[in-house]
């Protein structure tokens, strides 16, 4: 079993040494672009994966507030939270996507690295059990990070969720 584990952390880090615009092996230095998904392509990932979404306008509309769309989210996004569902087992409700209305930044909402997740004592014990806590956002929301880079950000009524990568 650890000469398992030992090939593949072994292929892991030669595949990032060779991947493209990441590895040490690369020459391009700007950020590569993240994989954008349409709203209908994420609703079926995450129907797939047991994973439900709700909308307090009851719509999927990206330039109203309150509706919860996934037009341009990033495939790693959409693949994080079908890897939480499966890690976690937990039932999973997406009430924030891609709309407008949340916080600007290069990781936000609308460029696609965020979706939020509504509070539920099974994903609140996941998160505050498997993953390390990092400390207080400046908005004030305690942070966990798991061990792919994501981090939830627990904002009170749900959890905040940057995807880095596609890992949990």
């Amino acid at each position: 079993m650890k000469i398992r584990s030992a090939l593949s952390a072994l292929a892991l880090v030669t595949g990032a040494l060779f991947a493209p615009g990441f590895g040490v092996l690369s020459t391009s230095t700007d950020a590569q672009a993240a994989t954008k998904v349409t709203h209908a392509t994420a609703t079926s990932m995450f129907s797939s994966s047991g994973i439900t979404w709700s909308s307090s306008g009851g719509c999927s509309d990206r330039n109203t507030p309150t509706c919860t769309s996934f037009d341009q989210l990033n495939l790693d996004s959409a693949k994080g939270a079908q890897t939480l569902k499966s890690a976690s087992g937990c039932a999973l409700n997406i009430t924030g996507g891609t709309e407008t209305g949340h916080a600007g930044g290069t990781y936000s909402h609308w460029n696609g690295y965020k979706l939020d997740f509504a509070k539920a004592t099974c994903v609140t014990n996941y998160v505050k059990n498997t993953f390390t806590y990092i400390g207080i956002r400046g908005d004030g929301a305690p942070q966990w990070q798991s061990g792919a880079g994501n981090v939830y950000a627990d904002e009170g009524n749900h959890w905040d969720v940057t995807f880095h990568s596609c890992g949990c």
